[in-house]
């Protein structure tokens, strides 16, 4: 039986301003790190450098990317209490309860026992009630919720973005669909409507599904083992058009291209059982990929999970090879990406792993 894995074996090193605090303008002027599995050997990643808007000279004709089509909603809600203190309200998910509540964080927490009511900039109420996890709340608007977000929200922009005047529509797809995230699919920001329609001028295809991010992209691994933490549910879904070109482009000997983590995992789910529903799919190394064979994915925090993830994908395309080997290539493919100037996390620059 392997060694249980440590949470301390993906850490690594990152020097505050390698943190990108903008988004490349125009998107797709992003860099991009291919890195190519099957040529890397343990600690030393196949690496060349590109352009993100080059991506279609790295695929090929018949493969089909796959993105997450979920828009961001404005779900960071300020407010302030019955004496007057400040206090924020940062919506997760919908409690399926019919009574319109919904799931969030909720600052400052110890300080509002149930039943206290928060007042939005807007003049709308919500009610805090009872604590559904050591971390969150459930709480419940005087109003229709979409519409109290529209009026007092802002967008959930991760707590190591520190400059926020980038526009709200940054942090959103330019496919993005059924609102429903709490965080951005963030892969898929570097896509324009031009290099979309130059991929598929190339005879790449794009098929959408859909999985609502929560917050784990942010929340760093718990407990000294990888195989202590646990992900929190999200809801996904594969359209059954999404299905059928996913068969097509195998049948034709096509890649399926996943465009992010949140992609990958949905397919990964799908793969094993259901087009929708609920997923807890926590994906370590080593896992057995059934239904992606590349990943196009942004620079990750140590000690995350999908950093985990990354390593999993990398250690499933390299020949007769450790964990700890996979591990040592990422992470020498991100001192690489580091030493080149790349921009990490979520307005960073991007890396296709093939």
């Amino acid at each position: 039986m392997p060694p249980r894995l440590r949470v301390d074996d993906f850490g690594y090193e990152l020097p505050e301003a390698a943190i990108a605090q903008m988004p490349a303008e125009p998107r797709d002027s992003a860099r991009l790190l291919v890195l190519d599995r099957s040529r890397s050997s343990p600690g030393h990643p196949r690496l060349e450098h590109r352009i993100f808007r080059a991506l279609g000279e790295e695929l090929r004709s018949g493969d089909l990317l796959v993105v997450n089509d979920s828009r961001v909603i404005p779900a960071r809600l300020p407010a302030r209490r019955a004496g007057g203190g400040a206090a924020e309200v940062l919506l997760l998910r919908p409690i399926e309860d019919g009574i319109g509540r919904w799931e969030a964080l909720v600052r400052p927490s110890r300080r509002l026992p149930d039943g206290s009511i928060l007042t939005l900039r807007s003049g709308d109420r919500v009610e805090v009630g009872e604590r559904l996890s050591p971390a969150t709340r459930a709480v419940r608007f005087n109003g229709d919720p979409a519409a109290v977000m529209a009026r007092a929200g802002e967008m959930p922009l991760p707590p190591y973005i520190h400059d926020r005047s980038s526009p709200p529509e940054r942090y959103q797809t330019v496919y993005a669909q059924p609102p429903g995230s709490a965080a951005a699919p963030t892969a898929g920001l570097h896509f324009t409507p031009s290099l979309l329609a130059s991929l598929e001028a190339r005879g790449v295809r794009r098929a959408p599904v859909t999985l609502h991010v929560g917050l784990d992209t942010f929340r760093p691994l718990e407990g000294e083992f990888v195989d202590e933490h646990q992900i929190h549910r999200e809801w996904y879904e594969v359209p059954p058009a999404t299905g059928a070109a996913i068969d097509e482009t195998r049948r034709n000997g096509g890649r399926i291209v996943a465009v992010g983590t949140t992609s990958l995992r949905v397919l990964e789910t799908a793969a094993q059982g259901g087009s929708s529903g609920w997923t807890d799919l926590y994906i370590t190394p080593p896992f057995a990929f059934r239904g992606v064979d590349a990943l196009i994915t942004n620079f990750h925090l140590p000690r995350s999970s999908l950093l985990l993830l990354v390593a999993a994908f990398v250690q499933a395309g390299m020949s007769a090879t450790s964990t700890l080997d996979a591990r040592d290539t990422v992470l020498a493919a991100y001192a690489a990406a580091l030493a080149a100037g790349y921009r990490f996390f979520s307005f960073g620059d991007a890396m296709l792993i093939r």
